[in-house]
Formats: C-alpha cells, structure tokens, sequence
C-alpha cells in the first residue's frame, strides 16, 4: 500500500510543480488568440468550456488502455507501479503538454502537419499515410473490444462460427449500430455529439476509478504488493522482459504516441493558453492515476503477482473479462453493470475520435476546409 499511496501523491504533484514548470517553458501567453477565435467554422473550431475539454481530452487518450493494458501490465509486478508513474509525469503528460500546446500555437493542425512544418515535405507524407492508417486501425479495435464486451456479457456465439446464425445475427447489429455512430461522431460538429455525451463518459471512467480507489483504500481484504526489487514477476519471465515488454504493455497510462493524434482535436476548441496545463498535462496525469488503481487492483484482486498470472492464464490473456470479474467482486452486480457500461462507452467513444483524427488528416492533405469533406463524404455515403 505504500508504495502504491507514494506514486499515487507523486502523480498529484507533478501536476502542481512539473506541470507549472512546462507552463513556464513554453511561455504560456493568456493574451494569445486561440484557434477557436481566429478560424471558427462551426465544425471543428468550436469554443468549449475547459471543463468539458478535459473530460472530452481524457476520454480520447484514455478509454481501454489505462484499464486493461494496466491489468495486464501489473503481471510483471510493483515495477509497474514505478513504470506508469515516471512514465507519466516525464513522458506522457510531458510529450501530451508539449505536443498540444504546439499544435494550438499552429492553428489546430493534425500531427502530420506539424511534423512535415520540422522536417520536411517528405516526412510529413509518411507521417500523413501512417497517421491515417493508425486512426483507422485503431477505431477498429476500438469497434471489436465493446463488441466482444457485449457478446461475453450476454453470452452471444463468437463470429468465429461458421454459420452467422442465432444470437451472432444480435452481435452484428452491435457492430453496424457502433459502425453508424462512428460515422455521425465524425462526420457532426464537435459540440453535438462528442462535446454533449463525452464529458458523461469522460466523469464515468472517473467514477469507475474512484470506486476501485476506495475498495483498495477501505477493504482490507486487499493487499496491493509493495515494490522491494526491480524483479520481473511474470509467468514466463525469459520470452517477456521488462525491457521492452513492460512499457508495450503499459502505454496508455505511461506514454503513448497515439496521443498526439488526438490533441489537435481540442487545441481547436480551446479559448485560452491558460487551459493547456489542465487539459493536455492534466488530462494525462488523470490517465496515469486510472493506470495505478487498475494495476493495484489487478494485483490486490488475487492475492498477489502470482494469483494475478494463474488468472491472466485462465482466462486466456482477456482482460475484459477479467475487469468484469473484479468489478462483480469488488463492487457488487449492479455497480459491475455501470463499470461494463462505461467500459464499452470508453471504447466506443475513443474510436470515433480515431476516425475523426483521420478525417482532419486526410483534410489537412486534400488542402480542403472540413466543411467541404463532410459535403463529400455524405455524397459518396
């Protein structure tokens, strides 16, 4: 517990004193005008409240990574814990910090734009072919993982069948209605769908954080394992070393490129300088914290490092299936329900900002406004 309480206050302060400290570093100018102000469409360049633009930034960078990534991380032991907090607050929550405030000082622009603005025209095609090919494939997985959430839930045959027929027809129709809100969260303004229902989600993977938080603090049938060594714990410590296993494992909550795709999204609706701090540093010093309560849980839940690597064995490496054991157990079935609930709206809601990242990209290619983009994207649906 100790361990877990140290990195829990050293994440909290890195916000109050490296986070101000990359405030000064960059200059943060509250005078400077913003995106929103200069090129508002109605679309993209949409002003927001700070408050929603972080729950909206959290949800885009967070969703099942800090979750199940963390669960399945903490199988090499309390190392984990240090991992999420150095990684945290010197790379994620920096590179998120530093990432954002430049694309806000560069008009909003996607990823690919600010790289190739660097170093050159060459890298920046790559990085556009890269980015937007990363965007789609990530919205992928994000479309599968609520799907099979579901289907484990409800007990719906696996697609793997041969025939499509009974229960696995209800599994498509997930898919396709996930499939359509994709395409309605991509292709509307922002302040209509993302910026109304993704601050719901965005306090929802809060509150499923918190309750695990206050079952580790207040139940002492857990015990989160303290870090005595830099000793790999996992199964089969000779094919996964920590070095470079742990950090793939835990990305998202430690550091994560993808992140830097998704953060032009709020730079274009962000109405002062002044609210880089809390949405971008913040915002990922929050990841990092869900990151440390899932790892401690996953830990904590059976009984150890080696309880955590039977289970991980038993079923079969699926971590959603393991978060909704722990959350049956540790909060009750009805609790466990919403957890599921908000689990699914993670996912789903982190993949259509992945289609809309590539959407911006492909604008920022194509040199069109995204007003026109939508006009041709309705026409060729």
């Amino acid at each position: 517990m100790i361990t877990f309480l140290i990195c829990l206050a050293l994440l909290i302060a890195a916000y109050f004193t490296y986070g101000r400290y990359l405030e000064r570093l960059v200059g943060i100018d509250p005078s400077a005008t913003t995106p929103c102000d200069r090129l508002y469409d109605g679309v993209d360049y949409v002003p927001l409240p700070r408050w929603r633009i972080f729950l909206i930034q959290l949800l885009n960078i967070a969703g099942l990574g800090p979750i199940f990534g963390a669960v399945l991380g903490a199988a090499y032991g309390p190392v984990a814990f240090l991992w999420i907090t150095l990684g945290g607050i010197f790379m994620g929550a920096m590179h998120d910090f530093i990432s954002g405030v430049i694309s806000l000082r560069q008009d909003g622009a996607s990823l690919p734009e600010l790289v190739g603005r660097y170093l050159g025209p060459g890298v920046k095609i790559v990085m556009r072919l890269f980015s937007a090919g990363l965007m789609i494939l990530v919205g992928a997985v994000f479309l599968s993982q609520p799907a099979s959430l579901i289907a484990n839930r409800l007990d719906i045959p696996s697609l793997d069948v041969p025939a499509f027929g009974g229960f696995s027809w209800l599994l498509l129709i997930v898919l396709g209605v996930i499939l359509l809100y994709y395409i309605a969260a991509t292709l509307l303004p922002v302040d209509k769908i993302i910026g109304r229902i993704y601050p719901i989600f965005g306090f929802a993977l809060l509150f499923m954080a918190l309750g695990i938080l206050f079952v580790l603090l207040f139940d002492r049938d857990y015990v989160i394992p303290e870090l005595t060594s830099l000793r790999n714990c996992i199964a089969d410590a000779r094919n996964f070393p920590i070095v470079p296993m742990l950090f793939t494992t835990i990305a998202c909550g430690a550091i994560s490129g993808f992140h830097a795709t998704q953060s032009p999204l709020m730079a274009r609706c962000m109405r002062n300088e002044r609210e880089s701090r809390s949405v971008f540093y913040g915002a990922m010093i929050s990841e990092s914290i869900i990151a440390l309560i899932w790892a401690a849980i996953g830990m904590a839940f059976w009984g150890g490092v080696e309880g955590l690597n039977a289970a991980i064995a038993q079923y079969g490496g699926q971590a959603g299936v393991m978060i909704d054991v722990i959350a049956t157990k540790t909060l009750g079935p009805v609790l466990a329900g919403f957890v599921i609930f908000g689990v699914v709206a993670c996912a789903v809601t982190s993949g259509d900002t992945a289609f809309r990242s590539a959407r911006l990209i492909v604008a920022d290619f194509m040199g069109v406004e995204q007003r026109t983009l939508r006009k041709r994207i309705y026409i060729l649906l």
